[in-house]
């Protein structure tokens, strides 16, 4: 009988440790099949039938709704091109050219994926509104102060995050569909 002393002591910990690893591996990235395009991650599977069970999970307890694989992809970015996490507090260039979408949206969102409260009261740009050059190309200004022309406000916080929706994408959940796609580049700026 000495011998079953500890056991419940270390039932204990394995459940302690059993629920500590499941809350840690529910932060985070929403699963393995991240697909990185520069600064910009996508989940691919996210919205069909083949997501993993820590991407089911995440997006539970997240309360998410991701795009389903037919409706389009989403992109988040965290950093600029040079890795640098993205701040509020500095000017950033989001240019290039359009994510191969009927249709695209670029909104801003804090760190815990909230929409950003700013004195403009415009949450994000889509594709249909933007100014562009004649090649089709456009340049973004995020910015906390008002820009001319496409201008996506920051709000006062400073950790931000940008997520960019192609809807109807030309792409499908493959990974190698990935091969050769080009998305905006989202190049820091001065810093106050």
């Amino acid at each position: 009988m000495s011998n079953l002393k500890p056991l419940p002591i270390v039932l204990a910990a394995a459940v302690a440790l059993g629920v500590a690893a499941t809350l840690l591996s529910l932060r985070g990235e929403p699963g393995f099949d991240a697909v990185r395009l520069g600064p910009w991650s996508s989940w691919p599977r996210l919205g069909n039938s083949e997501i993993d069970p820590y991407a089911r999970a995440v997006s539970a307890v997240e309360g998410a709704l991701p795009l389903g694989g037919a409706e389009g992809l989403a992109f988040i970015a965290q950093v600029d091109e040079t890795g640098s996490p993205l701040d509020a507090r500095c000017d950033y260039q989001i240019s290039g050219a359009a994510p191969p979408a009927r249709f695209w949206t670029l909104t801003a969102y804090d760190s815990a994926g909230r929409l950003r409260t700013n004195i403009a009261e415009r949450y994000g740009l889509t594709s249909a509104a933007l100014l562009r050059s004649a090649d089709g190309a456009f340049s973004i200004t995020a910015a906390r102060e008002a820009r001319p022309g496409n201008w996506l406000p920051l709000g006062e916080k400073s950790r931000f995050i940008l997520v960019l929706r192609a809807y109807q994408a030309n792409t499908s959940a493959l990974a190698s569909a990935f091969e050769g796609l080009t998305l905006p580049t989202i190049t820091r700026g001065l810093c106050s």
